[in-house]
Formats: C-alpha cells, structure tokens, sequence
C-alpha cells in the first residue's frame, strides 16, 4: 500500500516503472548485441555510431548517466510536496523522452535523438524547480 503522502504522486511513480524498464531493455540489448559480436567484456567498443553496439552501447550508457539525477529530482519533489500536476508530467514526459531517446539513437536517427535528449533533460531542469518551490515558498 502506497504511503497516503505519495498518492498524489502515483503517476510519477508509474513513470519510474517505465524509466526502470526501458534501462533493463537498454541492458538487455546492449549485452545480447555484444554477446552476438563477441565482444570482450570491458574492452572499449571503438566502432562509431554506423555500428549498432555502439549505439546500443551509447543508450545504455546515456540512461544510466541521467538515472540518478531523474531519481533524486523527482523523489525529493515528492517528499518536499511539490505540484503533483507539475511532478506526475515532468516525471512522464522524461520517461517518454528517454524511450524516444533510445529507440532514435537504436535507429541512428540524430537529430530525434539529440532532441528526445533535450526534452529529458529540460524535465529534468523542471522537476529541480519543481522541487526548489516548495523550499522558497
């Protein structure tokens, strides 16, 4: 059972779900498709973006670079009880972007990729102001 503090919340944390299964698809995919090149573990990948381990690799590596600051941004806007509204879209449009994020750069689309990062990355600037209102308030 969901704290009753979070309930209003219960969208953001939906997101999470999302974010947390498009990262174990990132990882399933970046793994299988080092498996399937034999690549060695560990070594760098020293192909460019024509080569999908590359960029699955990339994907990979890209998501779990903004993880932690999607997680502490969005938690500490819940536990400081900024706007439900604001935090439940800034969480789902960062999920979403991510997705996007992902599939572009699986596809080699550029420009999609760069602008699925940039949407991402301004939920994120969003969830720290979310969060900073409820401070300063």
């Amino acid at each position: 059972m969901m704290p009753e503090s979070l309930m209003p919340y219960g969208s953001s944390l939906a997101a999470w779900i999302v974010v947390g299964g498009a990262y174990l698809v990132q990882t399933l995919v970046a793994d299988l498709t080092m498996v399937r090149a034999r690549h060695t573990p560990g070594m760098p990948i020293a192909s460019g973006h024509s080569d999908f381990l590359f960029r699955a690799s990339r994907a990979h590596a890209n998501t779990n670079e903004s993880l932690a600051a999607f997680v502490v941004l969005s938690l500490a806007a819940m536990l400081l009880g900024a706007s439900p509204a604001w935090t439940n879209r800034l969480c789902w449009g960062f999920a979403l972007a991510r997705v996007g994020h992902m599939l572009a750069y699986y596809a080699d689309q550029r420009l999609l990729r760069s602008v699925a990062f940039a949407a991402g990355f301004a939920c994120l600037l969003g969830l720290l102001v979310a969060g900073l209102i409820p401070l300063v308030a």
